[in-house]
């Protein structure tokens, strides 16, 4: 009997936290939208006056379609920039990751350093690094690429940092106990075992690279996020319209590609 009472008890204490987060949410969702002035009547019957205009105006036409050549250009300078980004990146947070691990136990000092390193990168968006950099290199291929690949590095660095601190530490300990040096341990005990996942977190990177290149390149004037901004000051809607469907069907391309490289990695 008491133990059903204590399951009571730990029942009902979730369902008051639950309720209690549930307002709180719903009052940061009010407070918000009067703190914006938001109409939440006028937000719904936008919906389709939107999707109106869109059927209307943002639609390639032969024109748009005349620029294909342009835009494939431009989409395939931000894939390559992408791309670049994230391998660099891996390879840096790969060698963070292993100096700044709980299991290979390099030096409490590094593993200290490199979880700084790991939290900053993550911390400030990729938006934040290209406004930054704008500063020193101005509108260039060098922004993009720094921007994405500080951000890529935290984010891999601190994936990189648990996937390794979750590796065996079985095998670890026994080559240590062998008296093994420190980078023979690292290469047979604990790179084999992580490498996998390793993979995937790089992956995955890609695919937010992809997606966060073209947003980058509205401010660094490069690649296909600049031509999309061009079309779109301009008022040439079929073209952006075309521009964004590359994006898309790129994007969806590298997904279905990313899965299944992972399905055969892991």
């Amino acid at each position: 009997m008491t133990g059903a009472a204590a399951v009571g008890r730990i029942y009902r204490r979730r369902q008051q936290w639950g309720g209690l987060g549930i307002a709180v949410v719903l009052a940061l969702t009010l407070g918000s939208a009067v703190f914006a002035q938001f109409d939440w009547i006028d937000g719904l019957t936008a919906f389709p006056k939107a999707w109106g205009w869109m059927a209307a105006n943002f639609v390639p036409n032969a024109r748009a379609w005349n620029d294909l050549s342009k835009i494939l250009l431009r989409l395939g300078e931000t894939v390559v920039v992408s791309v670049m980004a994230t391998t660099v990146a891996a390879v840096v947070s790969f060698l963070l990751a292993i100096l700044g691990s709980k299991t290979t136990r390099f030096h409490p000092v590094a593993t200290g350093i490199v979880r700084a390193v790991a939290s900053l990168g993550r911390n400030i968006p990729v938006v934040a690094w290209a406004m930054i950099f704008l500063l020193t290199f101005g509108q260039t291929f060098i922004t993009g690429f720094l921007a994405l690949f500080l951000e890529s590095m935290g984010f891999l660095t601190r994936s990189y940092l648990e996937t390794v601190d979750e590796a065996a530490s079985g095998p670890v300990e026994a080559l240590r106990a062998a008296g093994t040096p420190w980078a023979p341990v690292v290469a047979h005990a604990v790179v084999p075992s992580v490498l996998p996942s390793l993979a995937s977190w790089m992956l995955f990177m890609l695919e937010t690279n992809i997606r966060s290149a073209t947003l980058v390149g509205l401010l660094t004037g490069t690649g296909i996020g600049f031509l999309f901004d061009l079309y779109y000051n301009s008022l040439n809607y079929p073209a952006a319209a075309l521009t964004t469907l590359a994006i898309v069907v790129v994007v969806l391309a590298l997904e279905a590609l990313s899965n299944a490289l992972r399905k055969v990695i892991v």
